[in-house]
């Protein structure tokens, strides 16, 4: 995977620290009263990963952890982005021992979440290499944490779809069925919304052929069966519309099926299950310095 290719720019500063607050604020409640148990000096800890994965957030495990002790020192041993092997120590910490355990589960959190989602979304990613098809999100994301997870998405070589229901105008059936046509909906959505990008999902070829010639920005082609997903690819690029409007996939994708799908000739997979099916990944953090 090449880490050059991939968007590897984290959210806002604000929103990440908004995101570690609500998480210690979840957590530390009134007060870590185990860790009060501890001597409050300083001490070392070591950050291990126990499974193969792409590492993905560390900016919110250091904001974690820089909430509680400003002065912590965080050595990284992997880039964001990075896929490590199992038995990998990511990272060492030095700073107060009570503020390393308290921060210990929200930055655990965020890590193991996301890099969860950047490592399955490599698996998608790598399924489809040397076809040319993208894989794209959806917004089936955690509540509170859409914007961490897409970021995540993109450490794992996907691309983000639409972030919400306010950057890109999105016809489905119940907005096609409610202007009376989809020609009308395209036309009333490029009056309202000029300078939004258009994304039409159609049901039949007849409907693909109604969008390429009104003109969009992406076609989605919904639930087609195998052939008549080719023959839309082979209309959508045939002339006079040459391949000017992509075709996404959606729906029932899973990672078996996907290099076929893909082998099509369509332009986009978006898949739900890189944000809505997380599995984090197995990391800890124990104190005192790391072995070997």
């Amino acid at each position: 995977m090449n880490a050059a290719a991939r968007d590897l720019t984290p959210p806002p500063a604000a929103e990440i620290e908004a995101d570690v607050a609500d998480a210690l604020a979840e957590d530390l409640g009134g007060g870590d009263v185990t860790a009060e148990l501890l001597p409050d000096s300083a001490d070392i800890a070591y950050l291990l990963c126990k499974e193969d994965a792409v590492i993905c957030g560390r900016p919110w495990f250091d904001a974690c952890h820089r909430a509680l002790d400003p002065q912590v020192e965080i050595d990284w041993k992997v880039a964001e982005g990075d896929r490590v092997a199992k038995g990998t120590v990511l990272a060492t910490l030095r700073g107060r021992s009570r503020a390393l355990v308290s921060a210990e589960r929200a930055s655990l959190n965020f890590l193991q979440t996301l890099s969860g989602t950047a490592t399955v979304t490599a698996q998608y990613v790598a399924a489809v290499a040397g076809t040319g098809t993208r894989i794209l999100d959806t917004r089936k994301t955690l509540p509170g944490l859409r914007l961490a997870q897409k970021y995540a998405v993109r450490c794992g070589g996907g691309v983000n779809h639409r972030i919400g229901l306010f950057d890109a105008v999105m016809l489905k059936e119940n907005h096609i069925r409610a202007a009376g046509s989809l020609v009308a909906a395209i036309r009333h959505a490029r009056e309202r919304h000029p300078g939004l990008p258009l994304i039409v999902e159609v049901e039949t070829l007849d409907q693909l052929r109604e969008a390429l010639t009104e003109g969009c920005d992406r076609i989605l082609i919904d639930d087609f069966d195998a052939a008549t997903r080719r023959e839309a690819v082979r209309i959508a690029r045939a002339a006079p519309f040459a391949g000017r409007i992509p075709l996404e996939v959606s729906g029932g994708v899973d990672l078996d099926g996907l290099r076929a799908i893909a082998q099509d000739g369509v332009d986009c997979i978006s898949i739900g299950a890189l944000t809505k099916h997380v599995r984090a990944i197995d990391l800890s953090l124990k104190l005192g310095p790391p072995p070997g």
